[in-house]
């Protein structure tokens, strides 16, 4: 099934080109990893399949926002429990707040979505339970007008892969392949290991 590198890398490929389009996928909402060493599972929303960037949608005034912005290491786990596939991968952080791909990702998102960036920042203590929204729009669509003070809180969370651990779980025997590259490089460089 997987004798070659070319077909493990096209294997990661085509999963995380899936992934965001697939809310029922596996790799929908893979685990990231912050150079902080702190890990949290987050909704992938679109892979550059060029570029091998994945984007995902946070807050800009998460502690991640910032740790990132002091060390850009970040990984990431994707696992199909079904395929038995799992992919580590390693890369480059960045948090855009403007911009072009930043103003077109908020606008695609629905006004209920776009309401969790108008209460508290993440992480913001409580004395009760909170979903951290302000009370008018607990369970509440907010209209355009009321979502005017969410957008400077939406950030983008862009991750560009710079290497790539692939490993397929069988009972015949685990097959492994790790795959490498400079940032901005095309070609990824791969090799088989021992699982």
């Amino acid at each position: 099934m997987f004798e070659m590198l070319d077909d493990c890398l096209t294997d990661c490929r085509n999963r995380l080109i899936r992934a965001p389009r697939d809310r029922k996928s596996p790799m929908h909402t893979p685990v990231i990893v912050t150079g902080d060493v702190d890990a949290r599972v987050m909704v992938l929303r679109a892979f550059d399949s060029q570029g091998w960037t994945l984007r995902l949608h946070t807050d800009a005034r998460s502690p991640k926002a910032q740790v990132i912005a002091a060390d850009p290491r970040a990984a990431v786990l994707f696992y199909d429990k079904g395929a038995k596939i799992q992919i580590r991968a390693r890369g480059t952080g960045a948090v855009l707040r403007d911009g072009a791909e930043v103003d077109a990702a908020w606008a695609a998102g629905t006004n209920f979505a776009r309401r969790c960036y108008l209460g508290e920042g993440p992480g913001a203590g409580t004395d009760a339970p909170t979903s951290g929204l302000p009370p008018e729009f607990e369970g509440v669509e907010p209209d355009d007008a009321q979502l005017i003070p969410a957008r400077e809180n939406f950030a983008l969370l862009k991750i560009t892969l710079t290497a790539l651990d692939w490993l397929y779980l069988a009972h015949t025997g685990h097959v492994r392949a790790q795959f490498t590259r400079t940032e901005g490089a095309a070609e990824w460089a791969g090799r088989w290991v021992s699982p």
